[in-house]
C-alpha cells in the first residue's frame, strides 16, 4: 500500500463543499433520515431515490412512525424500488430499537450491527455521517476511487477491501468525518466514474497513483451485466368492477406483496398451458376463458421477465381468504404490488379510460 497522502482530505473537502449535489438527506443530522437514505440508496440510484425518500419522511417522519406502521404500510411505500427486503429491515428495526433503545439509534457499531439490515457498510456509512464517528466507509464508488489511487489491478475488487480500509483510516481527517465519507463517494459518482473517469478535473489527480503511473479506466467495476430471460404468464380475474389479486407467503421473494395469479413457463410449454396450469395450482379451479391482453417487459437485478397477460374467466369463480381478495380497481392501489404488476394495474386503468371516453363521445 502506498504512503498516505496528507493532503488527500484538504482538497477533496475543499472540492466537495464546492461541488457536492444538493440531496435532501444531506440536509440534515438526523440519524434516523440518514439511515433511511443509506438504505433506499443500496441498489437505487438517487434520482430514483429522491421521490421515495421525501415520500417516506413524510409518511414516517420519525423512528416511532415507522415503527408505529404496519408492515402492508410500509411495502406500499416502498412499492417500485425492489428489493423489498430493504423495505422489511427497515420497519424490523424501528421496532427493535424503539422497543429496546428508547426510539434513539444506538451510536456503538457492536449494537447496530446486531439489527436487522445493518452490514459492515451501513453501520459505517450511519455512525460516520450522523455521529461523525472514526470509521471509514466503502462502497462501489468508494472502493473504485481508493483502487485507482493506489494503481490496484485485480479481477477480485473485494478482496483488497481490507487494504483500502486501512489505507482510507489513514486519510481521514482531524474533523469534519461526516463529510469526507460523503465527499469520497461524490467523487466516484461525479469524477471517478467507471468507464469514463474525467481525470483532469479531479481534485485527487496528483496523488492518483492511477493517473500518474497507469490508468484508471483498467480499474474498477466495469463489467457487463448478464440477464437471464424469463416468460411469466399472469391471470387478470375481473368480476364487474373487481379484480382477483393473491398475497405472496411472507418471507421469499416479495413475500406479503399482493399480485395478479400466475408464474413461470416452463420449458416447451405454451403460454395457454402455463396459465392454466398456474391458475390451478394456485387456486384449485378450472379457466373457462383465457384471452391474450398485453405482454409487459420487465427487467430486475439478474432477469429480463416477459409478463404475458391474459384476461380471464373461471369456474368456480376464486375463493377469497385472508390472502385472497376480490378488490375494486379503483382500490388496487392501496395494495403493495410489486413493479410489474403496477404496470398491468396502469393499463387496466388506461384501458378504462379509454373506454369511459369512447362511451362519451358516443
Amino acid at each position: 500500500m502506498n504512503k498516505p497522502y496528507r493532503s488527500i482530505s484538504t482538497r477533496l473537502l475543499t472540492w466537495y463543499r464546492k461541488n457536492a449535489r444538493d440531496l435532501p438527506w444531506r440536509r440534515t443530522r438526523d440519524p434516523y433520515k440518514i439511515w433511511v437514505s443509506e438504505i433506499m440508496l443500496q441498489q437505487t440510484t438517487v434520482n430514483t431515490v429522491i421521490p421515495y425518500y421525501e415520500r417516506w419522511i413524510r409518511l414516517f417522519p420519525t423512528i416511532r412512525d415507522l415503527a408505529k406502521a404496519n408492515l402492508q404500510q410500509v411495502l406500499r411505500a416502498w412499492q417500485g424500488m425492489g428489493y423489498y427486503q430493504r423495505a422489511r429491515n427497515l420497519h424490523q428495526s424501528a421496532r427493535l430499537i424503539c422497543r429496546n433503545y428508547h426510539a434513539r439509534l444506538p451510536e456503538q457499531a457492536e449494537i447496530l450491527r446486531q439489527l436487522p439490515g445493518f452490514g459492515d457498510y451501513t453501520t459505517a456509512a450511519v455512525l460516520s455521517i450522523a455521529f461523525d464517528q472514526r470509521l471509514p466507509l466503502i462502497d462501489t464508488n468508494v472502493r473504485r476511487v481508493a483502487l485507482r489511487l493506489n494503481n490496484i489491478l485485480s479481477n477480485n475488487h473485494h478482496r483488497h477491501d481490507h487494504r483500502l480500509r486501512d489505507f482510507l483510516s489513514n486519510n481521514l481527517p482531524r474533523r469534519n468525518i461526516h463529510l469526507f465519507n460523503q465527499a469520497l463517494m461524490e467523487l466516484g459518482a461525479l469524477i471517478c466514474r467507471p468507464n469514463d473517469p474525467d481525470c483532469p478535473v479531479c481534485p485527487l489527480r496528483l496523488s492518483c497513483q492511477a493517473f500518474q503511473h497507469g490508468d484508471p479506466i483498467l480499474i474498477g467495476d466495469k463489467t457487463k451485466k448478464k440477464y437471464e430471460h424469463i416468460q411469466v404468464v399472469a391471470a387478470l380475474i375481473q368480476r364487474n368492477d373487481r379484480c382477483f389479486i393473491q398475497r405472496r407467503p411472507p418471507g421469499g421473494l416479495l413475500g406479503d406483496m399482493w399480485e395478479f395469479p400466475g408464474g413461470k413457463v416452463r420449458p416447451q410449454e405454451s403460454l395457454r398451458a402455463a396459465l392454466k396450469r398456474e391458475v390451478k395450482e394456485e387456486l384449485g379451479i378450472g379457466l373457462v376463458i383465457a384471452r391474450p391482453w398485453i405482454r409487459i417487459r420487465h427487467s430486475y437485478t439478474r432477469f429480463k421477465v416477459d409478463l404475458n397477460v391474459w384476461h380471464c374467466k373461471t369456474r368456480p369463480w376464486p375463493r377469497t381468504d385472508r390472502t385472497h381478495k376480490w378488490v375494486a380497481i379503483n382500490d388496487l392501489s392501496r395494495y403493495p404490488m410489486p413493479s410489474a404488476n403496477v404496470k398491468i394495474l396502469n393499463q387496466l386503468r388506461n384501458d378504462r379510460k379509454d373506454s369511459s371516453h369512447a362511451h362519451t363521445s358516443d
